[in-house]
């Protein structure tokens, strides 16, 4: 029987692959922060990934002590896993990434040069790697970081133009890499193209919440004219805006990200 590792197990992709790999029966190792696993320490990783055949990346990482930068975070994290999936045999690594990181309007941006790195240090590795890019997620429309920023009364977002996917298609297509059982596409979109800050209205409409939206220009003025729209040759898949909209739930979240647009406790400042 394959073993298939996910590595950031918990998170937004993450628990949507492992709920899928078990979902067919595929014994999965899952790894992240919260059972002591760390793409920055390679050791923790190691031990981890003993008896693993696949390995799934779905992490992102964060600085912290050793690694002030995102760029040295991302770029270490990188090393670590191609490192460790080799010395331990695994035999396929599948990756997710974004779309459009490698445009040149980001070059000189810390985040973005960070992930190129990371992609080309885990495609010039020994072990074979597919990397699946994905446009912005539907998800980044609820926050709580990033783009989206949420406080007691409104909610903060900034203008960009994307085409998003769902994280539930994205996490179909790594475990469809993942398992080798059909040919996948390298870049996926969504349908349907448009501004950041429509989306989490409609969000937070659904949900019944009346907080406005306060719309902010980006750091970066390409997100605001398109820059990580769909590539020429991506291949959209559904669902579109409004099909998507109808999976929102109007309260609690799935797993440790969901699509509810959490009101902040200020209970305890």
């Amino acid at each position: 029987m394959t073993t298939v590792a996910v590595i950031g197990a918990t998170g937004t992709a993450g628990a949507r692959v492992v709920a899928r790999l078990k979902a067919r029966g595929v014994a999965v190792v899952e790894l992240s922060r919260a059972q002591g696993v760390d793409v920055l320490d390679g050791e923790s990783l190691y031990r981890a990934l003993k008896g693993v055949d696949v390995a799934i990346d779905v992490t992102k990482p964060t600085p912290h002590d050793g690694y002030p930068t995102i760029t040295e975070a991302l770029t270490t994290a990188s090393r670590n896993v191609m490192g460790v999936c080799s010395a331990r045999g695994v035999q396929r690594l599948v990756v997710s990434t974004m779309a459009g990181i490698d445009y040149p309007v980001f070059d000189g941006l810390p985040y973005f040069e960070g992930k190129r790195a990371a992609k080309e240090t885990l495609l010039e590795g020994p072990v074979p790697t597919t990397v699946v890019k994905s446009t912005p997620w539907y998800e980044s429309a609820t926050g709580p970081a990033g783009p989206v920023n949420c406080d007691r009364d409104e909610v903060i977002v900034e203008d960009w133009l994307i085409q998003p996917v769902a994280a539930d298609t994205v996490a179909d297509v790594l475990v469809e890499a993942a398992l080798g059982q059909t040919h996948t596409p390298r870049t996926i979109a969504g349908p349907n193209a448009i501004r950041l800050p429509e989306l989490t209205s409609k969000v937070l409409a659904q949900q019944g919440d009346n907080r406005p939206v306060r719309v902010v220009q980006p750091a970066v003025p390409a997100l605001a004219s398109g820059a990580l729209l769909a590539p020429e040759r991506a291949v959209i898949v559904g669902p579109d805006v409004e099909t998507w909209l109808q999976t929102v739930k109007t309260a609690g979240t799935d797993g440790d990200d969901g699509a509810t647009l959490q009101k902040p406790d200020f209970s305890r400042t």
